[in-house]
């Protein structure tokens, strides 16, 4: 239970960190989401090029490049 918070939390931060890094509006359900979903796009693709965050702060920066990547994919296809 207490691992679900947690991602909970740690999602909820990367998604509204990547929201305002890619200058992209939302409440705080979507920061969630995007920042759970981010998590596992930024394990691939930097896991691909060898590079994997550990603990809360390397969570968060895995987590922020991945959702910062699902939103400009997001941009592209539904412009």
């Amino acid at each position: 239970m207490v691992g679900i918070i947690i991602g909970l939390i740690t999602g909820g931060i990367a998604g509204w960190i990547a929201g305002m890094i890619m200058h992209s509006e939302g409440g705080v359900l979507r920061n969630i989401i995007l920042g759970i979903i981010g998590g596992v796009v930024g394990s691939i693709l930097l896991g691909l090029i060898g590079i994997s965050g550990s603990g809360f702060i390397g969570s968060i920066v895995v987590s922020v490049v991945g959702a910062c990547v699902v939103i400009a994919v997001g941009r592209v296809l539904f412009k």
